[in-house]
């Protein structure tokens, strides 16, 4: 009966399940159990992505190491300097740190500009073929500005969901009253556009389903923990 779906449902499904899982546990039962499984969380979805993805050549190995060394990069400067994002110290939650920062940091960068990437990717080629049937032209776009530009934007959008809740669950701290500075989104927009760049001039497959249904599975789930945690 599981050959009936494809890879897409498959890894949809078990991101799914163990969001919802994670969801339900850090609200109503031990949450420190469950707030430490993140790290098991955001592994898993990094694997579903890198099993979803199609023809993983050197390109793609190439976007993955950029925005995993640059991600991480940024947040050590950011952590030991406060020249980015503001002044913010990271907690125990998210396993072992290198320079102060959890070494799964460069996987979540990764799996949010992946998925934003990839959203973006397929939004636009899906208005375009549906314009071209329409007018029988194939339209003149902007499609890298979109990538990178709205790309980004859905990015800083994410980290805006993400903040309150990472600072209830002891994920990070901001130093200076604890709010979230204006600056820390607009150094999420500077590094976003930068990595979505990469990822639209490297030349790998961009058609992958899931990275849409995880990037709007995640958005829901620190959506509700943002409404509901207390």
């Amino acid at each position: 009966m599981i050959h009936r779906f494809n890879k897409y449902q498959v890894a949809t499904f078990i991101a799914a399940l163990f969001h919802i899982i994670g969801f339900f546990g850090i609200l109503y039962e031990h949450q420190g159990f469950f707030v430490k499984a993140t790290v098991f969380n955001l592994l898993l979805s990094f694997l579903l992505l890198i099993w979803t993805q199609k023809d993983r050549n050197n390109w793609f190995i190439l976007f993955f190491l950029a925005t995993f060394f640059v991600g991480f990069g940024v947040e050590v400067v950011g952590v030991n300097t406060t020249v980015l994002f503001g002044e913010y110290k990271y907690g125990n939650i998210l396993g072992p740190e290198i320079l102060h920062v959890p070494v799964i940091i460069g996987i979540n960068w990764f799996v949010i500009i992946y998925c934003c990437g990839i959203s973006m990717h397929t939004l636009l080629v899906r208005a375009i073929n549906r314009m071209t049937e329409n007018t029988g032209k194939k339209p003149l776009t902007l499609k890298s500005l979109s990538v990178i530009i709205d790309g980004a934007t859905i990015a800083v959008f994410f980290d805006w969901v993400m903040e309150p809740v990472a600072i209830k669950l002891g994920f990070w701290q901001w130093r200076v009253g604890g709010a979230v500075p204006g600056y820390n989104y607009f150094c999420w927009l500077l590094v976003s556009m930068a990595l979505l760049a990469i990822f639209h001039f490297c030349k790998f497959n961009k058609q992958n389903n899931f990275a849409v249904n995880l990037l709007l599975i995640q958005l829901m789930f620190f959506l509700l923990l943002r409404t509901l945690l207390k």
